[in-house]
């Protein structure tokens, strides 16, 4: 683990608290999937964020179970697929996660997207499916993916758990600015998958001078403007070298000028890297 480092921690309208930088595993290959986490594991990471869509839970949870850390220190993030917002689809694949993961409980699971288009729009009735699970214990918490304010609009007319978290697409090149003000508001802690933007904003010269008059990395100076701005973020990397790396940026402080300056990168809709919640209508 690396020393003299601490990754700060959100508190979820549920009580519990989340690390607020984790280890995320979208597109990490199932056969690489245990090595790359237990690395992170190693590291120093308390957050591993994966999906039923991933296809690669029970490497997680392989690498989880042999590292030796008490589950309890681990906060294990999970979510619906696509193809399974049917009620039995919904209970099977929730059990099934749980064997995949060899744990009885998760710390969060997510209704990966709204699916307007699919199930006569129904979500709120999945999400109702889900609510089961928080009340047995067996989803500590129960939140949202890819959700709009419109979309949490519903939840929060129709259900009865409020989202712990919506995770969304957040970087500076996509600022999602109403998204997050309005999870806020609402009590809903915002998580920005593809913090770096898929890589894109790595090469932006306001990243790239902020970074050398820092002597870090541009990887280093997005993810502390995550943290600053007080998202949760779970950046993916398959070395562990760029896993220390960005570690470390829990440890950076940027200046309210840098902050101003990553602010206004954003580009709107034009910066978005993957699909609309609107328009998302793929069994994965």
């Amino acid at each position: 683990m690396l020393s003299m480092i601490s990754i700060p921690a959100l508190k979820l309208n549920t009580g519990a608290k989340i690390p607020q930088l984790g280890f995320g595993t979208y597109k990490i290959a199932p056969e690489s999937t245990f090595d790359i986490v237990s690395s992170a594991l190693e590291i120093g990471y308390r957050h591993i964020d994966t999906a039923q869509m991933y296809g690669n839970e029970a490497e997680v949870g392989k690498a989880i179970s042999e590292s030796g850390i008490p589950r309890s220190e681990i906060f294990l993030t999970t979510k619906l697929n696509n193809g399974n917002h049917r009620p039995e689809d919904a209970r099977r694949s929730f059990a099934e996660s749980l064997e995949k993961l060899q744990t009885d409980y998760v710390d969060l699971f997510l209704m990966h997207w709204p699916l307007p288009k699919l199930y006569n729009g129904e979500y709120t009735k999945a999400y109702a499916v889900m609510e089961e699970f928080f009340a047995d214990k067996r989803a500590r918490a129960i939140g949202v993916s890819n959700f709009e304010p419109h979309h949490l609009r519903e939840i929060l007319l129709d259900n009865s758990v409020v989202p712990t978290v919506n995770q969304i697409e957040l970087h500076p090149y996509l600022s999602n600015q109403k998204n997050a003000e309005f999870s806020a508001h609402k009590g809903i802690t915002v998580t920005a998958w593809s913090p770096l933007g898929r890589g894109a904003v790595l090469q932006d010269p306001v990243i790239e001078k902020i970074a050398n008059a820092l002597q870090i990395t541009p990887a280093q100076v997005v993810l502390a403007w995550h943290l600053a701005r007080g998202y949760v973020a779970i950046p993916k990397a398959s070395t562990p070298e760029r896993q220390a790396e960005n570690f470390q940026s829990a440890n950076i402080v940027l200046s309210t000028a840098d902050i101003a300056a990553i602010n206004a990168l954003d580009k709107g809709e034009a910066g978005r890297q993957g699909s609309h919640p609107d328009t998302m209508n793929k069994i994965l």
